[in-house]
């Protein structure tokens, strides 16, 4: 198996701990994106984080239902906050003068 930090870059590497860390993205997701499985996120955390929060991310993700599609309640596709802003083609609301 490739080392994941070998073919993505630094900026990747932080999306991909970024994406890890929240607790509603699941791993599938992370997958589709940048190609990488359960495991490969588990083997990049690892090697990117200090020990103390690694073991803290460890913990976390743990058995969360949330991190995993398969564990997820029926119904949950996709998690968005009531205060997030809508996005139309990522392009500001207003420009600026």
């Amino acid at each position: 198996m490739k080392k994941p930090e070998k073919y993505l870059s630094e900026r990747d590497v932080d999306r991909i701990i970024g994406m890890a860390w929240e607790d509603r993205t699941p791993f599938d997701a992370i997958e589709a994106q940048f190609g990488l499985r359960e495991k490969d996120v588990i083997r990049l955390m690892r090697r990117n984080l200090h020990p103390r929060s690694w073991r803290n991310w460890r913990a976390r993700v743990q058995g969360r239902g949330t991190k995993h599609r398969k564990k997820r309640r029926e119904g949950t596709d996709r998690f968005r906050s009531a205060r997030q802003r809508q996005i139309s083609l990522n392009k500001p609301s207003k420009p600026k003068s």
